[in-house]
C-alpha cells in the first residue's frame, strides 16, 4: 500500500565542487592556496551520498516525496549539481557565490544548511526528514559539516555510515557506521542527518537520457543574503608551501652493510 502523502520522506543531499580525485595538488605561485585551474568534480563522498538517497527511493517503493540537492560555490558548481540530477535528484538548489569569494568554511555551510532545512519546513509538503551528506570534502579534509548541522538543528546524527536503513512509516533508521576497529550499529529517529562513508555504496554513472532529462530538471538560485548567512572566513591562511622533496633511497648488499648505515645515521639497538 503506498504510504498516505503526510509520511512521505523529503531527502536533502549537500554537495561539493571540489578538484577531481584524480588531479595532483599543486600550489599556486602566490602560495596562497592550491592552483584551481584544473579539472573539478562532485567530491566522492557527496556521490556515494547522493546515491544513497536514489536507492532509498527505490527500496522504499513510494515512500520518498522528494530528493533535493544543494550546492555553496561559484557559477561553475551548477554542473555538479547537473551532475547529481542526472544521477537521479529531483531539484536543486544552487547558493551561488562569486568566483573570488573563499571557500566557505564549515561552520558556515552547516549555518546555510540549516536556514535552507528551516526553509523548506515552511513550504507546502513538508520539510526535511533525513539529510545524507559525505563524511569529508577531499580538499580541506575537514570532516565537521555534518555533526555542526546536527548540532544547530537539534537533530540526531549518524556519522560515517557504512549501511543505512529508513522505516519510512516509523520514521526511524538503523545505521551501521564505520569505527576505529569495527563497526557500530545505532537507531534513531527521524528527523536525522547521516555522513556517508566509503562503504555504503558504489555511485552509478549517469546515463545519456537521463543526463538529457537533468536539464530540464529546476535548479533555484539563492545567495547567502538569501539564507541570512555570512561566508566571512573566520580563519586566514598565512602561506601554503609543497612539502620538501623525498630524498631517494639506496640498496645495501647485506645486513652488515645494513646495520652500518643505520649506524652512520644516528640509529642505535635497543
Amino acid at each position: 500500500m503506498r504510504p498516505s502523502a503526510a509520511r512521505l520522506l523529503n531527502i536533502l543531499v549537500p554537495i561539493k565542487r571540489a578538484v577531481d580525485y584524480a588531479v595532483k595538488i599543486r600550489v599556486n605561485p602566490q602560495q596562497t592556496g592550491i592552483d584551481l585551474n584544473v579539472k573539478h568534480s562532485m567530491n566522492p563522498f557527496d556521490e556515494i551520498a547522493v546515491e544513497e538517497a536514489v536507492r532509498l527511493r527505490e527500496r522504499l517503493k513510494g515512500a520518498v516525496a522528494s530528493i533535493k540537492v544543494v550546492t555553496i560555490g561559484p557559477a561553475k558548481a551548477a554542473e555538479t549539481l547537473r551532475t547529481a540530477l542526472a544521477m537521479g535528484a529531483d531539484s536543486a538548489v544552487h547558493v551561488e557565490l562569486p568566483d573570488s569569494a573563499p571557500a566557505p568554511e564549515p561552520l558556515g555551510v552547516a549555518q546555510a544548511l540549516r536556514a535552507l532545512v528551516r526553509r523548506e519546513a515552511e513550504r507546502e509538503g513538508g520539510g526535511v526528514d533525513l539529510v545524507i551528506m559525505g563524511k569529508q570534502a577531499i580538499d580541506d579534509d575537514a570532516g565537521q559539516t555534518g555533526q555542526m548541522l546536527a548540532g544547530l538543528l537539534g537533530w540526531g546524527q549518524a556519522t560515517f555510515a557504512s549501511k543505512l536503513d529508513v522505516d519510512a512509516e516509523g520514521k526511524s533508521a538503523v545505521v551501521m557506521r564505520e569505527i576505529d576497529g569495527g563497526s557500530e550499529e545505532m537507531s534513531a529517529r527521524l528527523p536525522l542527518v547521516v555522513t556517508t562513508d566509503l562503504r555504503l555504496n558504489e555511485p552509478r554513472y549517469a546515463s545519456l537520457p537521463n543526463i538529457m532529462k537533468a536539464k530540464k530538471k529546476p535548479i533555484e538560485k539563492l545567495t547567502a543574503a538569501d539564507l541570512g548567512v555570512d561566508f566571512t572566513p573566520r580563519l586566514e591562511t598565512i602561506k601554503i608551501t609543497e612539502p620538501p622533496t623525498r630524498v631517494g633511497g639506496g640498496k645495501v648488499a647485506s645486513v652488515d652493510e645494513l646495520v652500518a648505515k643505520l649506524k652512520e645515521a644516528g640509529f642505535t639497538a635497543v
